[in-house]
């Protein structure tokens, strides 16, 4: 594998080792670049070494979505790469591996991987492809259109010469014109569309993956912090004498979110923490609970909000209604609780600052670790680990457990690795805001809403952020309404309006996996259930006649329900379950069976039908589907996050529990075959999960659960 400085990997060289690189454009530009110009910025590389080892320098961060697999596809694709050659690399941080969609920023987020890369990839495929045919040509003195490739080879005749042999001569070549490519046509496709296992697999089932807790080098030191146990408090003092006692610990140090005790190993630092005295100002939020902040979010609802969406009269109209629903419907708390807590390795020079991290926001961890320590971004070298999981947590706006470690490098006056425990992670905010919604829908004399009004009350991840401009327009953050402002079934009621109170608790919010999707779908498939039971249609038949108009939802909606049998007999003391939603481009229905085992919920079978677009590898999307499934199940049945006396109750998997093993239920994937343009796969898989639960349970049952996680009453 070819190696090179940052510098000089980034500046160019359109030969480094013998090799051949390829930068390929940002979007808006019209054409490629030479590696070694300046003229305008690419945003990733293609290396082919002299061995013919093909590497795919990845701008994105993963974190078990696959894109290190999908990704790479693209490229492999058009290059007519040996697949068997191809190997991938985290990119460093920079400016040119920004994305448009997030102003020009280096963020792996939003499912956006795949569909923003589609085109970008490709091109650089061909691009090199072409590059190596040229070179192959000049070589042996023909004319480039009467040769070929396969897999790694440029063929001419009998004769075949290797892309390694020919990488030299095609890297002293001009990078062509991305609009004169001509990339192949989906039935010529020989990697994209086919199930293809992962490239990082081989690497996580031996141990040599490397992740950001798995950073160690000599003089390394490992800190932890101890934070205020309330959202806002503030330290007034500590003595550091009983952590300065624990064998092992070396400082003991104020830093701006708390205390850190840095040590010689992470034993020692929780050690010291746990014995380390401080006193703490609690600020405002010290009598805060759970009860208190809904009772808050109720007499918001009761008061004019924001219009986020509006059509016709829906109050004139309501009162025209042959029948009226109502219901109050709530999302808690929750955290993100990746597998891997948070943790960041960080080195401080006099002229660089080293940062090893599994992050998915490299661009902002890479300013705000400029500005802490002083040193220009481009001094400060972020070198992305694996992510054992990220679920949006380790995108953060303030770029909170990245700048803390910095801060905490800087005041040791040596590398430190900060870890935050599970304890800490679950407790440290940034979670998924808490929602209230409450609905009033009128249905018409066919059962069909005729009006709709909808109240809902959580906390804007946006507000306050560097986003804000982007997704905050008119006091309406976009986030927390999508899936229910945008969605087939409001935008089908003639009159309709929707309100959004915002309110500020205190308590740090951040999106997560499925964004605003998390409740919106909970909430307006579980209501649309409410209303095929109160006119008396099948839930499934009654979708069909709102989603009319909306193939591509009716699409996953029949696929699913027909692999699941819908209508046919279940096994007694079981019933299904539907939802379907569209989110990040990407449409899924899902079918659910469950049954009641001594007063709890039992999932038995999730049938899913997806429809994403082009199915780059549909390997990976299964895997993503059962991933969102199994997220999803965790939030519908066991997650929450909860608040007495200010302080969050949960504290490890044992009360902030997820999915278990032995509550897996069988899983069936039904990826609908589709030419339109891919949709992001990460996040599409939780939605309709727990509305489908909720929607089983109700057939089961009788009891209409409004409330997350779902609890059988007298539970």
């Amino acid at each position: 594998m070819i190696t090179a400085s940052r510098r000089g990997f980034l500046k160019g060289g359109a030969l480094l080792g013998g090799g051949l690189v390829v930068a390929f454009v940002i979007p808006g530009a019209n054409r490629f670049a030479r590696a070694a110009s300046e003229e305008f910025v690419p945003n990733a590389f293609l290396r082919i070494a002299p061995d013919g080892v093909v590497t795919v320098v990845l701008g994105h961060s993963e974190m078990g979505q696959g894109i290190w697999t999908g990704l790479s596809m693209l490229i492999a694709e058009e290059l007519d790469a040996d697949w068997s050659k191809i190997r991938v690399e985290h990119a460093p941080a920079a400016a040119v591996y920004g994305l448009p969609a997030f102003g020009g920023m280096q963020i792996t987020g939003g499912s956006t991987s795949t569909w923003m890369e589609f085109d970008r990839y490709r091109q650089a495929g061909a691009a090199a492809r072409q590059m190596l045919i040229e070179a192959a040509a000049k070589r042996l003195q023909v004319v480039p259109s009467t040769l070929h490739t396969e897999q790694g080879w440029v063929v001419a005749g009998k004769q075949r010469l290797s892309y390694g042999d020919l990488a030299n001569d095609a890297g002293q070549l001009p990078v062509p014109d991305p609009t004169l490519l001509r990339l192949k046509e989906a039935k010529d496709w020989r990697l994209i569309g086919k199930p293809t296992k992962r490239l990082d697999t081989p690497e996580k089932i031996t141990g040599r993956a490397q992740f950001g807790m798995d950073m160690y080098f000599d003089g390394l030191l490992t800190a932890v912090v101890l934070r205020s146990p309330v959202f806002g408090g503030t330290l007034k003092s500590f003595d550091p004498q009983a952590a300065l006692a624990v064998p092992g610990v070396l400082k003991v140090l104020q830093v701006p979110t708390g205390v850190a005790v840095v040590a010689e190993h992470y034993w020692a630092a929780k050690q010291g923490r746990d014995v380390l005295k401080a006193e703490w100002d609690l600020g405002p939020n010290a009598n805060m609970s759970s009860e208190s902040l809904m009772q808050s979010f109720r007499k918001l609802a009761l008061t004019p909000g924001t219009k986020a969406a509006e059509a016709g009269d829906a109050t004139g109209s309501m009162a025209k209604a042959t029948q009226v629903i109502k219901a109050e419907y709530s999302v808690p708390y929750l955290a993100h609780a990746p597998m891997e807590p948070l943790n960041c390795t960080v080195r401080i020079g006099a002229d660089k600052c080293e940062i090893w991290t599994g992050t998915q926001f490299q661009t902002l961890d890479q300013m705000v670790a400029s500005k802490i320590t002083g040193l220009k971004p481009e001094q400060v070298q972020i070198h992305t680990q694996f992510l054992g999981g990220g679920f949006g947590r380790r995108a953060n706006p303030t770029s909170d457990f990245v700048s803390e470690a910095v801060e905490v490098a800087k005041a040791a006056a040596a590398p430190v690795k900060t870890v935050w425990s599970r304890e800490d992670d679950v407790r440290g905010g940034y979670f998924r805001s808490a929602f209230l919604h409450q609905a009033q829908v009128g249905l018409d004399a066919q059962g069909l809403p005729l009006a709709w009004q909808h109240v809902l009350v959580g906390q804007s991840i946006m507000a306050g952020t560097s986003f804000e401009a982007s997704f905050v327009k008119n006091g309406i953050d976009n986030t927390s309404v999508e899936g229910l402002a945008d969605g087939p079934y409001l935008k089908g009621t003639p009159n309709h309006r929707v309100d959004l109170h915002s309110p500020m608790t205190g308590i740090t919010v951040l999106w997560m996996r499925s964004v605003g999707h998390t409740h919106t779908a909970f909430v307006v498939e579980s209501l649309i259930d409410e209303m095929a039971d109160a006119v008396g249609k099948d839930p499934v038949e009654y979708r069909r006649i709102l989603l009319k108009d909306h193939p591509r939802h009716l699409g996953v909606l029949n696929l699913a329900v027909e692999k699941a049998s819908w209508g046919k007999p279940v096994a007694n003391g079981h019933a299904l379950g539907v939802a379907v939603h569209e989110s990040f481009g990407s449409y899924v229905a899902q079918v659910v069976e469950v049954s009641q085992e001594a007063e709890r919920i039992r999932v038995h079978r999730v049938v899913c039908a997806v429809d994403c677009g082009i199915a780059v590898n549909p390997q990976s999307i299964a895997a993503q589907m059962e991933s969102g499934i199994t997220f999803g199940l965790g939030m519908a049945l066991h997650s929450r996050i909860s608040f007495k006396d200010g302080r969050v109750v949960q504290s490890n998997y044992h009360d902030f529990q997820v999915l278990r093993l032995n509550e897996m239920p069988q899983v069936e994937v039904h990826i609908v075959a589709s030419t339109d343009k891919p949709g992001g796969i990460g996040e599409a898989g939780v939605p309709p999960t727990a509305p489908a639960v909720a929607n089983a349970v109700f057939a089961l049952t009788g009891q209409r659960l409004r409330e997350l996680p779902l609890q059988l009453a007298g539970v």
